[in-house]
């Protein structure tokens, strides 16, 4: 018998909670452990539409991309600010390791509303030019990410 923190949920379970949650209407696959969840997220009933991509593998962290608009033409030549890459955009949305974020916590009550807080900052940046979204970026060396998969 285990004993310690909570049991980490299964991707499958992931995926019936993404389906089953309104805000986050999309459509998604799940296959061998993976699921690649899309969907569309308006931060404020004033902001644009942004479509998204979840991609979670089991036992790794959640990746979050920002598949359209392209942030980086919105940006008007500026670096974005809090993200792990520029192209395609891969969001970062809380400080691995920090208990922020398991896999016991169901992705459609963080990761999503996370993201569309991210973008909520991210439309106040592109006016103001200084990041207010808060949060420490991991260096790139204690956070390796595995971009191959994202379509």
């Amino acid at each position: 018998m285990r004993y310690g923190g909570p049991r980490g949920l299964t991707v499958a379970q992931q995926f019936v909670n993404l389906r089953a949650n309104p805000a986050c209407r999309g459509t998604g696959t799940l296959r061998a452990g993976r699921l690649v969840w899309r969907y569309e997220v308006q931060p404020t009933p004033l902001s644009r539409s942004y479509t998204l991509e979840l991609v979670y593998q089991q036992g790794k962290s959640p990746d979050v991309f920002v598949v359209e608009p392209d942030l980086t033409e919105l940006a008007d030549g500026r670096k974005l600010p809090h993200v792990y890459q520029q192209k395609p955009t891969e969001l970062c949305l809380y400080l691995p390791g920090s208990g922020e974020w398991s896999s016991s916590k169901r992705m459609d009550q963080t990761i999503v509303p996370w993201a569309a807080l991210w973008l909520f900052y991210f439309e106040e940046w592109l006016v103001s030019r200084q990041w207010k979204g808060g949060g420490k970026h991991p260096e790139r060396t204690k956070h390796a990410r595995n971009y191959t998969n994202f379509r």
